[in-house]
């Protein structure tokens, strides 16, 4: 059978999974290095909310541009 099967990376070769990787540096870069966590809980808000500052950052300008024109 056909179809889209998964092909999983191996154990600490992080050159297999560049978009991952790159997120997980622009966190720690962006965000953690500059913070010190008393716990987990802290530790999640405060990933949570770098990626409700980070998602709308990262999107392509041309995304307004087609929503505008979907319900023009």
């Amino acid at each position: 059978m056909g179809g889209v099967r998964d092909r999983p990376t191996a154990p600490w070769s992080p050159w297999q999974n560049g978009h991952v990787e790159r997120l997980i540096g622009s966190i720690r870069r962006e965000c953690l290095d500059h913070v010190l966590s008393p716990g987990e809980a802290h530790l999640r808000r405060i990933v949570r909310a770098y990626a409700d500052y980070y998602n709308p950052a990262s999107e392509h300008p041309s995304v307004y541009v087609i929503e505008e024109n979907r319900f023009c």
